[in-house]
């Protein structure tokens, strides 16, 4: 995938034409309609992935949905992603969306996941382990705050 003149790959040109689709796609629509909207498409975005990563996708999503079910499933450039009033605080980003070689749960600012000096914001997922789900159980948990 190379870049266009404007420096952005074919695939983060694509990311950033979902995420205005996606804003498109809830413009006038507010409230539960609005939730439910956006809720359904998280849903057809993780139905959209294979293999591994729509395995991923479906148990992050089980695990932010019973650790903070507070927050809203919704897409943001494409990627299952779960919001706090209105802002991404944690998404899935799957391997195959830019050809990576794993898929990567991030999690933006909005996560209260404050370390001191320096922490991570991104998890590399090369397999879903029990390990792995208590990790990111943990995390979801601090992220919420």
């Amino acid at each position: 995938m190379g870049e266009g003149s404007d420096g952005f790959s074919a695939a983060e040109r694509a990311a950033m034409k979902q995420r205005s689709a996606e804003l498109r796609a809830t413009t006038g629509v507010k409230g539960a309609a609005r939730k439910a909207k956006e809720y359904q498409a998280c849903l057809d975005a993780i139905d959209a992935l294979g293999g591994l990563d729509r395995a991923i996708a479906e148990r992050f999503h089980v695990v932010v949905s019973e650790e903070d079910p507070h927050l809203d499933a919704k897409t943001w450039y494409g990627f299952p992603s779960y919001a706090r009033d209105g802002k991404v605080v944690t998404f899935v980003q799957p391997a195959s969306k830019f050809g990576t070689r794993y898929a990567t749960i991030g999690f933006t600012e909005e996560a209260l996941l404050d370390d001191g000096p320096m922490w991570a914001t991104s998890f590399a997922v090369v397999e879903w382990t029990d390990a792995v789900e208590a990790r990111l159980r943990d995390l979801v948990r601090r992220a919420a705050g």
